[in-house]
């Protein structure tokens, strides 16, 4: 089965775009990465989706309006992977872009994501898998992180690999907007969780003071220095210590919470000084979260892992219990991966089988994820009588 994979993340930047095969062999199965394109977003579009994204507020007519927008865009980079595919694919998965996720108490409550799939049905004539966070919220969990299923199977053992391979708990680390933990041992269920920020902040940060989008290559955080008290405070946030199941995203760490955070400061922080503590504690948070479960490896992958200041410090504080190295290791490229996840949510929820860990989401039971929109029928069907005339009913 041939698949399009789409993700538009945290940082609402660009669509990723990946298209792979699939291949089952008993409980194996082969996932053959064919390439990946990313379609950048412009700035209008950017502008929109932040204008919809808590603490502002909005319209109906502006989320329609919006919806409408990503569909279309998304439908672009559809078309583009099916291009990538050779001109054929079987489906296409295309979660959408999170603009809110409702959690309450802990409990995620409902989710929304925009891009009206019937564009991209219709743009690439395939069945699309759309609205994958739902069915796991419906049935108790947290509708995200979904990725620990492509991540338990990645990195499961190889009963054909020698011993050393399997020599204690592994973690896939995903550095998008929110930093996503997956943590795969042989002898307890996946757990996965949001951590905390990794880029939203120092992307809300290196806009406020630099006018850039993100900190490229680290530059501003290496400018700067970790300002102690501040970091403090940081680390105090009641998100950090709460135990999973647990998700987030820009409904909490946004520019309006680096805002609150900075006046509880009480005193002025040089600029790139902020972006360097922010880089720290996505660093710190992650390196305890890692040492918590005691993991040997950490496999890392999202836009994080072009932060050269942010790889080094997770390098720094591995150093002796474990390991860090990235998807591309793999054969998948890092800034891709996401995309690959879906594509393979794809394979399962068209095989029926589940794409959500209860072990992860805190479901009560594992959901097959996503609502299909139908491409049009193939071209047989179209071509067999015109349309009805009449309904009649029959006992």
């Amino acid at each position: 089965m041939l698949i399009v994979g789409l993700m538009s993340g945290t940082s609402y930047d660009a669509v990723d775009v990946a298209v792979a095969r699939f291949r089952r062999d008993g409980d194996t199965l082969w996932m053959s990465p064919l390439g990946t394109v990313g379609l950048p977003f412009d700035d209008a579009l950017r502008d929109a989706v932040a204008a919809v994204l808590p603490p502002g507020s909005t319209t109906i007519e502006a989320v329609c309006r919006l919806d409408t927008r990503l569909g279309q865009v998304f439908a672009d980079a559809a078309a583009a992977g099916v291009e990538l595919a050779g001109g054929a694919a079987d489906l296409v998965v295309s979660p959408g872009q999170t603009v809110f996720h409702w959690v309450a108490d802990g409990r995620a409550m409902g989710t929304l994501q925009l891009g009206a799939p019937s564009f991209v049905a219709a743009r690439t004539g395939l069945p699309v898998l759309s609205d994958l966070r739902g069915a796991d919220i419906a049935v108790g969990g947290q509708g995200a992180p979904l990725v620990p299923a492509f991540d338990a199977l990645l990195l499961a053992p190889d009963p054909d690999r020698p011993v050393p391979d399997r020599d204690g708990p592994r973690a896939a680390l995903n550095l998008g907007g929110i930093a996503n933990l997956t943590v795969v041992a042989p002898d307890r269920p996946v757990t996965g969780y949001d951590v905390g920020p990794a880029n939203a902040l120092i992307d809300a940060a290196a806009a406020r003071y630099h006018a850039a989008p993100y900190d490229r290559d680290g530059r501003f955080a290496a400018a700067g220095t970790v300002d102690p008290d501040l970091l403090a405070l940081l680390l105090a946030e009641p998100y950090l210590r709460r135990p999973p199941p647990k998700s987030t995203g820009k409904e909490l760490f946004h520019a309006g919470y680096l805002d609150d955070r900075l006046a509880a400061h009480g005193r002025a922080v040089r600029p790139d000084d902020v972006i360097a503590t922010l880089t720290e504690l996505t660093a710190r948070t992650v390196a305890a979260e890692c040492d918590r479960h005691g993991v040997t490896e950490v496999v890392a992958a999202g836009g994080g892992v072009r932060n050269p200041v942010l790889m080094s410090r997770l390098r720094d504080l591995g150093t002796g219990r474990w390991r860090l190295r990235t998807t591309d290791d793999r054969g998948i490229p890092a800034q891709a991966k996401e995309a690959y996840a879906f594509a393979l949510l794809g394979w399962l929820s068209a095989h029926g089988l589940p794409g959500a860990l209860p072990s992860v989401t805190g479901a009560r039971t594992a959901a097959v994820l996503g609502s299909w929109t139908p491409g049009p029928p193939p071209g047989p069907a179209r071509r067999t009588g015109g349309p009805p005339r009449r309904l009649r009913v029959q006992s």
